[in-house]
């Protein structure tokens, strides 16, 4: 398939540098995608937004989980990831990351990862949401994703990767025959190269992360504006189950008012046996599920939520009192911190709580070793849809995905140079001037975005609210694309202005696939679609963005997802 056509509107790149692999991202996937190519002999370039440790991967506080636990079993962790994402996973994704899994977390610890072991000098394990033994690997209590960031990032720079921190990806280069050959960037003040340049490479990883800021509260850090998902859409590529995003439970309530990230209350705080209670105290996740609390977190949220409409209340609690002061400060130094911080003591008062936006379990659609539908474009962690999650990720799964399906990428691409030498050549892009550009919003637009989207597709979604949420993303649309048609203006380029526009063509996906799933189902919660249905719904919506810019929807058969998509040099 070759792409669209469509880039963001920006200066031509003043800069070029060659590689035979670029990876966008810096997170678990993104690291250890980069580490991995770089073991093969390639040469691999790194491009991350910010700071090579300020990804999401560093927030993660729960951990990674793996069947390392005596009595457990790959089978059951996919018992589990089965149950979790509600009759849309693909089994045989999930099967490749529980039976992988193991060996990849063991992987990582050689790498330098340190989790908490147990007196006999095992890996101490922990249970979370959904999961019925006792298989989350943790560090430092609960700052598992620094842990695993830091040991990274230091092999990262150990082995002398070349990197360009402080850069926005803006767009994919493709050849005259539709295949990747690298990315235009943006750097940011402090970088190598100042300005849109380019890295010219037949192969492009991206481990962009999620699109949280789309909403109003989420627990996604400020750089997670969707932009790997936008590049693909307009590369071509095909995006999957965008409608499914997991909203955290418990995220620290900070006021009806607060905006952007907000400081999560881990699962594992549950997993060690906090309880939700109401104002009254009641423990209303009893009886709701057989799990209470440990229920997967769509049911959760949903609990959460509908007890906050019934007593007209911003918030609920989590009560962890009897934990003590030991264990909050062994335990859970971080997330004590965080409470403390803001005027809370969650050892001596129970923490109020409420569901804030937290992981993308859709994205850019690929087969088993990454691929995506443009020749020699890959994504891997919480950017792609490899069927793993479903309709709802199971806890901590998220980590796993980001290793095991990066380490399957790296190997697909020294594959690739192995028979074919394919990363021995320099692709010649298509030039960059002959790409029609994509209008932009200006950077006031991001704020009516999230408004839009926290009121029409957050937690409960109707026809009404997602009908009304895709007249107003249609209307911001409609203006920029008239004002540059019409008199050649559009927003000034810059960051603020491109990941507005970004925000703008994922929540358009949302709302679109939103509004066609006329059920409920995982953590797409319909509320006049209150019931699951699998004889019409058990099926994937698929996007790609047309020429025009207009949403192209499909639906796809459970059986054909993933699909098999052809390697660059099979084209």
């Amino acid at each position: 398939m070759t792409g669209t056509g469509i880039r963001l509107h920006a200066p031509a790149p003043g800069w070029s540098i060659p590689a035979d692999v670029v990876v966008v991202g810096s997170g678990v996937a993104g690291l250890t995608a980069a580490l991995r190519c770089d073991a093969a002999g390639l040469n691999t370039v790194v491009v991350t937004k910010a700071r090579l440790d300020d990804g999401s991967t560093r927030w993660a506080q729960g951990g990674i989980a793996a069947a390392l636990g005596e009595g457990d079993s790959p089978e059951q962790h996919l018992d589990d990831t089965l149950v979790a994402g509600a009759g849309l996973c693909d089994e045989e994704a999930v099967r490749i990351l529980v039976t992988e899994g193991p060996d990849a977390v063991r992987r990582l610890i050689s790498t330098g990862a340190h989790f908490d072991t147990d007196d006999e000098g095992g890996i101490e394990l922990t249970r979370e949401g959904g999961h019925h033994r006792r298989r989350i690997a943790h560090a430092g209590g609960d700052a598992t994703g620094a842990e695993i960031s830091r040991a990274l990032v230091e092999a990262v720079r150990a082995r002398g990767l070349r990197t360009i921190e402080n850069a926005l990806v803006l767009d994919l280069l493709t050849d005259a025959d539709g295949r990747t050959a690298g990315v235009t960037l943006h750097v940011m003040g402090e970088g190598q190269h100042d300005g849109v340049g380019a890295v010219h490479a037949p192969a492009v990883v991206l481990a962009t992360g999620g699109m949280g800021q789309v909403f109003s509260a989420t627990t996604n850090p400020s750089v997670s504006t969707g932009d790997g998902v936008a590049l693909a859409l307009r590369a071509g590529a095909e995006v999957s189950d965008l409608e499914f995003v997991q909203f955290h439970p418990t995220v620290l309530f900070l006021g009806p008012d607060a905006e952007g990230q907000q400081p999560l209350v881990s699962e594992a705080v549950r997993g060690e046996g906090a309880h939700l209670v109401d104002a009254d105290g009641v423990r209303f996740m009893v009886g709701q599920h057989e799990l209470a609390e440990l229920a997967p977190r769509d049911i959760v949220a949903k609990g959460i939520t509908r007890r906050m409409q019934e007593q007209d209340a911003e918030h609920m609690f989590l009560d962890a009192r009897h934990f003590g002061a030991d264990m909050w400060e062994h335990r859970f130094p971080t997330i004590l911190a965080a409470c403390r911080a803001n005027g809370i003591d969650p050892v001596t008062e129970p923490v109020p709580v409420a569901p804030a936006a937290h992981y993308a379990s859709g994205g850019v659609r690929t087969d088993s070793h990454g691929r995506t539908t443009v020749p020699g474009l890959y994504a891997c962690g919480e950017v792609a849809c490899t069927g793993v999650h479903g309709a709802n990720r199971l806890a901590s799964n998220s980590l796993l995905e980001g290793l095991v399906y990066a380490e399957r990428i790296a190997a697909d691409i020294a594959r690739d140079q192995t028979e074919n030498g394919l990363h021995a050549r320099v692709p010649e892009p298509v030039p960059y001037s002959e790409k029609p550009a994509h209008p932009l919003l200006g950077p006031e637009a991001r704020f009516a975005i999230q408004r839009i989207m926290t009121e029409g597709a957050g937690v409960l979604r109707s026809a009404e609210s997602l009908a009304k949420a895709a007249d107003q993303l249609q209307r911001l649309h409609t203006e920029a694309r008239d004002a540059l048609h019409e008199n050649g203006k559009t927003a000034e380029p810059g960051v603020d202005t491109w990941e507005a526009t970004n925000l703008l063509c994922v929540a358009r996906v949302l709302v679109a696939a939103a509004l066609l799933r006329e059920e409920t189902r995982g953590c797409h919660w319909r509320e006049d679609r209150a019931d699951r249905d699998d004889a019409s719904w058990r099926r994937h919506i698929v996007v790609r963005l047309n020429p025009d810019r207009s949403l192209a929807v499909h639906t796809t058969d459970t059986a054909d997802f993933p699909p098999t998509f052809q390697r660059p040099q099979e084209q």
